[in-house]
C-alpha cells in the first residue's frame, strides 16, 4: 500500500502537468520573433511550438517531419507572410493540415524591391514598430477567435504589450531622428532593415537582397565596396543569422568600420535581444552608438 502511495505521488505532478498542457491553446509559429509576440499576448493560455529558432535563418530553413506533426496537432498556425516563409505554405499543403493559418503582417503596406525584373514584397515588416503594432492586433484577434473563453486576458496582455511598443517608438524617434545627416548610410549582410530605414530616413545597403538564399557574386561585392567608398559610408553591421566573414572583408576593403551586430530575422538565443522588445532596443542602441557622432 505504501509503495502504491509513493508511486501515485510521483505520477501526480506528471499527470497534472499533462492536463495543464492539454488545457492550453496549441499554437505553431513560423519563427522566433512571432513566437515571442504570441507569447506576450497569449501568456499562460498558449502552448507554442516554434519552427525556426533563435539565431536561425528562416530564409533557408528546411522543415522536418516533427514540424508537419506539430501543424496537425495545432489549433492555430501563425506566419509572417509577405513571402517570408514559402516553405511553410508547402508544409501546410503537404501535411493536409486543416488548422487555420493566420498572417501576422496582414494590413502592412509592403515595401517592394525590383529583383531580377520582378517586384518582390519585403517581408521584414516587423522592423518598423508601427507595423509590429499591426502584428500584435492580428495575433490578438487570432487567439480570441481560437479561444474566446480567454478573450479578456488576451486583450489585457495585448494592451500592456503595446504600451511597451509605444515607449520604444518614442525612443526610436528621438535617437534615430537625431543622427547626423552624413551618418545615415550603412551596410548590413542582407536587405532586412528597409522598413526601419524607411521610417527614420536611413539608407541600408547590403550585398544580398531580401533573402539570404542566393550568395552575392564577386562583381556584386566589388560594386558595393565601390559604392561604400563613394558614399563615404561610416559603418558596416553584422547580423546574428549570418557568418560575419563577408562583412568583415567588405569593411576591410572599403575602409568602413564595424559598427556591431544587428538582430535581423531572429531573436538571440540569450541576452537582451532574446525578446522582440529587447531585439529592437539592442538594434536601436547599436545604431545610435555607432552613428551618432559627427
Amino acid at each position: 500500500m505504501r509503495a502504491l502511495l509513493v508511486l501515485f505521488s510521483l505520477l501526480l505532478p506528471l499527470s497534472w502537468s499533462t492536463a495543464q498542457a492539454a488545457d492550453k491553446l496549441a499554437v505553431v509559429t513560423s519563427f522566433s520573433i512571432l513566437a515571442d509576440l504570441t507569447r506576450q499576448v497569449g501568456g499562460e493560455h498558449v502552448q507554442i511550438t516554434n519552427l525556426v529558432g533563435a539565431d536561425e535563418d528562416a530564409h533557408t530553413y528546411e522543415p522536418t517531419p516533427d514540424d508537419a506533426k506539430a501543424l496537425l496537432q495545432a489549433r492555430l498556425i501563425i506566419k509572417n507572410g509577405l513571402g517570408f516563409e514559402p516553405w511553410l505554405d508547402r508544409l501546410v499543403a503537404s501535411s493536409a493540415s486543416n488548422t487555420p493559418v493566420i498572417t501576422a503582417s496582414r494590413g502592412v503596406i509592403p515595401r517592394t524591391l525590383d529583383e531580377d525584373g520582378e517586384q518582390i514584397p519585403d517581408p521584414h515588416a516587423w522592423h518598423n514598430l508601427a507595423n509590429s503594432e499591426l502584428y500584435v492586433h492580428n495575433i490578438t484577434r487570432a487567439l480570441i477567435a481560437a479561444d474566446p473563453a480567454h478573450q479578456a486576458d488576451y486583450l489585457r496582455n495585448s494592451q500592456a504589450y503595446l504600451q511597451q511598443i509605444y515607449r520604444l517608438l518614442a525612443e526610436a524617434k528621438a535617437k534615430l531622428g537625431a543622427l547626423p545627416a552624413g551618418n545615415r548610410k550603412l551596410v548590413t549582410s542582407h536587405d532586412a532593415f528597409g522598413y526601419l530605414g524607411q521610417a527614420y530616413g536611413i539608407e541600408f545597403m547590403a550585398p544580398q537582397g531580401l533573402s539570404t538564399e542566393r550568395e552575392p557574386s564577386a562583381a556584386e561585392v566589388a560594386a558595393l565596396i565601390t559604392q561604400i567608398r563613394n558614399a563615404k559610408v561610416k559603418a558596416v553591421f553584422m547580423e546574428n543569422i549570418k557568418n560575419p566573414r563577408l562583412l568583415q572583408q567588405i569593411a576591410e576593403e572599403s575602409g568602413a568600420h564595424i559598427g556591431g551586430t544587428l538582430y535581423s530575422d531572429a531573436l538571440a538565443a540569450s541576452g537582451p535581444a532574446s525578446s522582440f522588445i529587447g531585439l529592437f532596443e539592442s538594434n536601436l542602441n547599436t545604431l545610435y552608438d555607432a552613428l551618432s557622432q559627427p
